[in-house]
Order: structure tokens, then sequence, then C-alpha cells
């Protein structure tokens, strides 16, 4: 098999066959697709249809062609159309942020650091979407196999797995928020970076969405499952009865004859309103009727006409607008400006003027977020300096 040699030749293959592409990915699961129809959209082509199945972005499968699985995967998962929910790959991250923190400690280049601590900033950002993604796809699994599974006892056991994912995803997400609030409070108060703080604040909104619709989910796969034993049980009984009356044992078997006699349901009939008037003689002639009129008077009397209390007006001074504002700091302006210089990028972020007041360690990680982001553009030497008790590679403009 041979593979693509470079980005660029994949995105090209599969912007020339975007056609026959689009076509298969979305008939994936009602059509078989013939080779016959591939041809038609490559103009016929034989060798544009070998050169995808060479490099197995396409099967072929007795003269049926599919997208390959791998394809398959990154279409649906990028488009948010995915079925599958991989739960393992949540507990695989949570296993690769620690080992990365552990890294963290040991290490004493601040660039290796720097390095272990963008991969942990990555991941926890992976695993919010992971994680919100996975909710929506159990919440569209579950209300698509209680309306289109037509097997009752596949529909409870599918319903029953489905509980079962999503106990394993609050699990997780406990995982997740006491590594991040108890396990390992070392390492987020000794690695102060300000991106890992946000990314961490938009992890915890995240899981907090994710677990109150998880909650909701459970609510709804508990009157599923209740509604499917109550359908369940009338079935039944409306097959025993089926089976009784084509074998003519209903009578024989059953005291329909005389629980049907012992009803009188007009089911049909519309049910007429009549309305009982009484009289006014009877009103007032009558002690009883006199008596009830006091009882109804003095509950009347009882309630307390409550009036809504306004609130006040609000003041012109909560009205007015006001702006904020705060300099932020350009990473692409201060790259473009250290190209046109000679020096070392170390020297001249420490003496660049922020506009604002910028102190030592904030231009470390200003240092370090620059060489990592701009890294094709810029010359990295095997050269170190010290200054600051600081470790630092030399970095010059290519």
């Amino acid at each position: 098999m041979n593979t693509f040699n470079d980005i660029k030749e994949l995105v090209s293959a599969l912007k020339r066959e975007e056609k026959l592409i689009s076509q298969m990915f979305v008939k994936r699961k009602s059509l078989n697709y013939k080779l016959s129809y591939a041809l038609e959209l490559v103009d016929d082509d034989e060798d544009r249809i070998n050169f995808l199945l060479q490099r197995a972005v396409i099967r072929e499968n007795g003269g049926l062609l599919e997208i390959d699985d791998q394809f398959i995967e990154f279409f649906e998962q990028v488009l948010d159309v995915n079925e599958e929910i991989n739960l393992s790959y949540i507990n695989e991250n949570i296993k690769s942020i620690n080992e990365n923190i552990n890294y963290y400690f040991n290490e004493n280049n601040e660039n290796k650091k720097y390095s272990y601590l963008k991969f942990i900033k990555k991941t926890f950002r992976k695993m919010g979407v992971i994680t919100f993604r996975s909710v929506v796809d159990l919440r569209r699994n579950i209300e698509n196999t209680f309306k289109n599974e037509s097997n009752y006892k596949n529909k409870h056991l599918k319903l029953k797995n489905l509980d079962e994912k999503r106990t394993i995803v609050t699990d997780l997400i406990k995982q997740t928020l006491l590594l991040i609030n108890d396990e390992e409070l070392t390492f987020f108060k000794t690695a102060t970076d300000e991106e890992l703080n946000q990314v961490i604040v938009d992890l915890k909104h995240s899981l907090s969405e994710c677990s109150h619709n998880l909650i909701e989910i459970e609510k709804q796969i508990i009157d599923y499952l209740n509604q499917i034993k109550h359908q369940g049980k009338f079935l039944e009984k409306l097959r025993r009865l089926k089976y009784l009356k084509d074998h003519f044992l209903i009578e024989g078997e059953t005291d329909i004859k005389q629980i049907l006699t012992k009803k009188n349901q007009v089911i049909f009939e519309v049910r007429v309103a009549e309305p009982l008037n009484l009289s006014i003689d009877f009103l007032c002639e009558n002690e009883n009727a006199f008596s009830s009129i006091k009882k109804i008077a003095k509950k009347n009397l009882d309630r307390i006409n409550f009036k809504p209390l306004l609130a006040e007006s609000i003041s012109d001074e909560l009205l007015e607008n006001s702006v904020e504002e705060e300099t932020m700091i350009n990473l692409e302006e201060v790259k473009n400006r250290f190209i046109a210089t000679s020096d070392n990028l170390f020297n001249f972020i420490v003496r660049y003027d922020f506009l604002k007041e910028v102190d030592f360690n904030e231009r470390v990680t200003i240092y370090c977020q620059v060489a990592s982001q701009y890294e094709s553009e810029l010359n990295i030497e095997n050269e170190f300096q010290i200054d600051n008790d600081i470790e630092y590679t030399l970095i010059y403009p290519k």
C-alpha cells in the first residue's frame, strides 16, 4: 500500500475527487456503491480510482467500493455526525496529563518544561471538546434508538448499554474535576500560565454543562425504558388475546363475556355537559343551601389580594455607557519586529516596549510563546545563555 508523500498531495487528491468522495460519504449506509457509479463521477478514468485504492482512501470488495474506515472516522468527527462513542479516549487523555505533569516536575530545562506544559494545555482543550461531543452523541443515539429501533428486545438492550455509557462519562467527568481540583493542585499553582488558567476555566464550564445534560439524559432514559416496559406488557397481552381469538379459545379460557356485560361504556358518544342551576327560591328557603353559601363566603373573605411590588426606577448612572480599555500583547507584531533586527530573541523581548508594565517572568513566557508558535520562521541555535537564573536558547531571525 502506498501512502501520500505529504499533506499537500493528500489535500489535492481529496479536492480532485471531491464529487466521488462526497457522494460515497453521503450514501455510506444506504447504498452499496458500485464501481460503475464511481467511474461516472471520474469521467470513466480507472487510473483515478486506482490511485485512491492504492493509497487506501477507498476499498474495493467484490465490485463494490467504500471509503476506508480511518477516513470515515475523520469525516464523521469533523462534521460531528459520528455515532460511536469512544470513551476510552477520554480516559487515555487523563493518563497522558498525569504522565506529562510528572515529566514537567522532573525537567530542569525551561524549553522542555514548556513543551510538556503545551501538551497538557492541548490535551485539556481536547478533553473538553471530546466530552461535549460524547454527550451530544449519547443524546442523539438514545433518540434514534427509541424512535427507529423496531425490535423490542434490542431497543431495551441498546438503551441499557447507552445508560452504562452515560455512567462512564459521568465518572470520567468526576475524575477530570478531581484531577484539577484536588490531585494536581501543586502543578496548577506552580505552572503560572495565563493560557492554562483560561483553558481550565473553559474546561470546567464545559464539564459543568455536560453534567447537567447527563442528568437530563438519565431522566430521558428512565422515561423511555418505562414506556417500553408499558408497551411491552400491552403488546404481550394483545398477542395472547389474538392467539386465543384465532384458535377460538377466547371464550373458553377467559372471562371476557362477563367483563363486557359489566361495562356499559358508550365510548364514541359525545359527552354532553348538563349544568345544574339551583333555583333562587331553594337558595333562599333551604337552610342547608344557606349554610353552604356562608361557608363559601367565609373562604372568599380569607383570601388576601396581594399587590405586586414595583421595583424602583434604574438610576441614570447605571445606564451610562462605560468603556474599559486594556492593552493586549500581539505576538504576531512582536515576531515581525524581531525578524527586522539582528538581536537574539531573549534580549529583544527583555528590552521590548509593550506599552504597559510587563515583569521579567511574563517576558520569559512571551519568549517561549513566540519560539513555539513561529518556530519555522526562526533559527534556533544549540547555544545557551543564562539571565537571572533562567537558561535560554539563542534564537535569531532566519
